[in-house]
């Protein structure tokens, strides 16, 4: 008992020592950054492409269609792959997870474009392609989490007298929580990378600085661009993984 402890102790000493590293990271990318455009002379497009309120309104953006993708994302995954756990829809469970699957399949600027030509441009049509492309992760670890609770669990909750709602919200889902927020996290990541094309709808974000930087052949523009969607992606990745671990059940 006390080997486990100590054991249990020591993980969550290295945990809590290397919560800082991710920050540490994003803040010396983004210092080194800052270095070498400080470094450089930047012509009168450059500084343009690259003024304050550019980059923040960028950034902005950028956040807003994670956010509210991830959100819409989560609303329509979870309860949904719940529903295709149920006996009664075992029958169409393959045939939704095919869609969501062709969804992941198609190329995201693919997906971008044909919405772009039915629906028009704008930031709800880059939310809509986000959502499609980053249903499937949270769609399946939430199935897969769902029906790998151990059919003994199940037997011992009907044996309680427990009714078929009890059992999803207090035995299914508890228990499949650290595979859907598997899915979740991932899904977020996937979501930070392919906002960067959401600029093609006119949507903005990061994607509008990177491709300033590859449309005029400035190297600078391109840098800042990159270096921030990749500190963006990290951070939330290291936020996420904090609130993955803070959201797990207790003994799980």
């Amino acid at each position: 008992m006390s080997s486990m402890v100590i054991e249990k102790v020591g993980v969550s000493s290295i945990r809590r020592s290397t919560r800082w590293v991710i920050p540490a990271v994003v803040a010396l990318l983004v210092a080194s950054t800052m270095v070498y455009i400080g470094s450089v002379d930047l012509d009168s497009s450059e500084i343009r492409s690259l003024a304050p309120e550019v980059i923040f309104r960028s950034l902005w953006e950028h956040t807003q269609l994670v956010a509210v993708s991830t959100v819409l994302t989560i609303a329509i995954g979870v309860p949904l792959g719940i529903l295709l756990t149920r006996p009664g829809a075992k029958g169409i469970s393959s045939m939704i997870l095919a869609m969501a699957n062709a969804g992941q399949a198609v190329p995201s600027i693919g997906i971008l474009v044909l919405l772009a030509m039915i629906f028009g441009v704008g930031f709800w049509m880059a939310v809509i392609a986000l959502v499609a492309y980053a249903l499937l992760p949270v769609l399946r670890n939430t199935m897969v989490g769902i029906n790998q609770v151990d059919p003994a669990i199940i037997d011992a909750g009907r044996g309680m007298g427990m009714s078929t709602r009890e059992m999803l919200f207090a035995i299914e889902l508890p228990l499949s929580i650290p595979v859907m927020l598997a899915g979740i996290r991932v899904a977020l990541i996937l979501n930070v990378g392919v906002a960067t094309l959401a600029t093609f709808t006119n949507a903005g974000g990061l994607g509008s600085i990177i491709s300033a930087g590859i449309s005029l052949n400035r190297m600078p523009v391109l840098i800042v661009g990159s270096v921030l969607t990749i500190c963006l992606a990290l951070i939330v990745d290291w936020l996420a993984g904090i609130a993955e671990q803070r959201l797990r059940p207790k003994g799980i």
